[in-house]
């Protein structure tokens, strides 16, 4: 048990940290102190060039000054009003703001609090809506191997990752998973989306021959799977699964949480893509990852099947008590504010080019094996230690850091996600930084 009278602003133990190492970084702390535009300023006075936007959510770079000043603004104006029959101004507009920026037709938002979140959210109304379309017959939902949607129940039982579901029992029932899409045997060091895999979208085809059209409410994808290491869809596949889904009837949920809000050169991977979801689930970029917010997109025709009955009943049972916070939507507006006047929901198309040249130029690396990108993203898979896997990408992680870089790393593959503000300067600077860690043989 902790002795509170012996704890000092040093003392680590009571924090229980997320997806870490507790016992090394503890031995070992990185410590952040600071941020300014591209850079993180650590415990002891250096400066890290942030390769990874923070978690995939920093999109427009660090502590800028819109974003700031409306949550101080908000904050000395209305703090908190509940979202349960009443409402705030700024949740309305926000929610204007971004059915403007999907996708046509997406014309519905629910607010949520985080990307895992959105997912259950979104899965929760694919099923009642379902439902409310008297097809109760449709309790199945479909995910993929090496798919993250989140750490809530939902989210781990449409997900693939074995690590995130493995203690967790027997998750949802009535739940299957397509094959994931990685083939390094065939498209090993592609530029942008690979040549071979789109057939694999016909996967879906015997999955729905197994369980039936009739039983299956909807499928979830990531249109780049990120928290796996960065698979990016073979050609035709988004456009595969679209048509399959529409010919039966089932729902089709892109899971957006690190693709929105600008990551690929469009607003959204549907409109990157061209392929139009029936529900998308976003958070992180949305407000820049300085607020816990998320939102989920809805066609119009998912919205207007609840409303139904009488004007008085709730239509939907369900949200947070958090769902359009003030504080968090002023943030939301001042994001959006920032990435129309920088032009940096589009910026990613004209960096690409470049960013992909100076990737795929660490190939001659040592213990490289794969190299993909697309967008502002990028992957190096490396060869794994044998016998101990996922130890050679934290040692390439720990020793970026010492280095003045933050990459992030899952499993043997290191993910690039930079801020997109980035200048080709510091793409360089990022690369150069990567290569010299990996020359040293980790």
């Amino acid at each position: 048990m902790s002795n509170r009278l012996n704890a000092t602003p040093n003392d680590m133990r009571a924090f229980w940290m997320p997806f870490t190492a507790n016992r090394q970084f503890k031995k070992e702390p990185r410590m952040f102190v600071g941020a300014k535009d591209m850079y993180y300023t650590t415990h002891d006075g250096r400066q890290v060039l942030d390769g990874t936007a923070g978690l995939w959510c920093v999109n427009a770079g660090h502590c800028r000054p819109k974003i700031t000043e409306a949550i101080r603004e908000q904050a000395g104006e209305l703090d908190y009003a509940p979202a349960f029959q009443l409402g705030h101004p700024k949740a309305f507009e926000l929610a204007n703001r971004l059915v403007d920026l999907a996708p046509e037709g997406m014309d519905h938002v629910l607010y949520t609090n985080s990307g895992s979140e959105s997912v259950d959210t979104a899965l929760k109304v694919a099923l009642a809506y379902q439902r409310v379309k008297g097809h109760g017959s449709r309790p199945r939902l479909i995910g993929r191997e090496r798919g993250y949607h989140g750490v809530n129940f939902g989210g781990i039982s449409v997900g693939g990752i074995v690590t995130n579901r493995k203690m967790f029992g027997t998750l949802l029932t009535g739940v299957d998973h397509m094959p994931h899409t990685h083939l390094p045997s065939k498209n090993a060091f592609s530029k942008g989306m690979p040549e071979h895999g789109g057939d694999l979208a016909d996967e879906l085809e015997r999955i729905v021959t197994l369980h039936d059209a009739s039983t299956i409410a909807a499928v979830i994808v990531e249109p780049v799977a990120g928290s796996t290491g960065v698979l990016i869809p073979p050609k035709g596949y988004l456009q595969r699964l679209r048509e399959i889904c529409t010919k039966h009837g089932i729902l089709l949920i892109f899971d957006e949480v690190i693709t929105g809000f600008g990551r690929l050169g469009a607003p959204f991977a549907a409109q990157y893509f061209d392929v139009k979801p029936d529900i998308i689930t976003t958070a992180k970029g949305l407000t820049n990852g300085v607020i816990p917010m998320g939102a989920v997109f809805v066609t119009g025709e998912i919205h207007d099947a609840f409303m139904n009955g009488p004007e008085h009943l709730i239509e939907f049972f369900h949200g947070y008590t958090y769902s359009g916070n003030p504080i968090a939507s002023a943030a939301a507006l001042g994001t959006l504010d920032t990435y129309k006047e920088e032009g940096l929901l589009t910026r990613a198309n004209e960096l690409a080019p470049y960013w992909e040249e100076q990737l795929h130029s660490l190939r001659d690396c040592p213990n490289v094996i794969d190299i993909r990108n697309i967008g502002l993203i990028g992957a190096i898979e490396l060869k794994a230690i044998d016998g101990e896997p996922t130890k050679r990408a934290f040692n390439a992680f720990l020793q970026a850091y010492k280095d003045g870089l933050l990459i992030r790393t899952t499993g043997d593959i290191i993910a690039l996600s930079p801020p997109l503000i980035i200048t080709k300067a510091e793409i360089d600077e990022l690369f150069d930084k990567l290569r010299k860690v990996l020359m040293k043989n980790i």
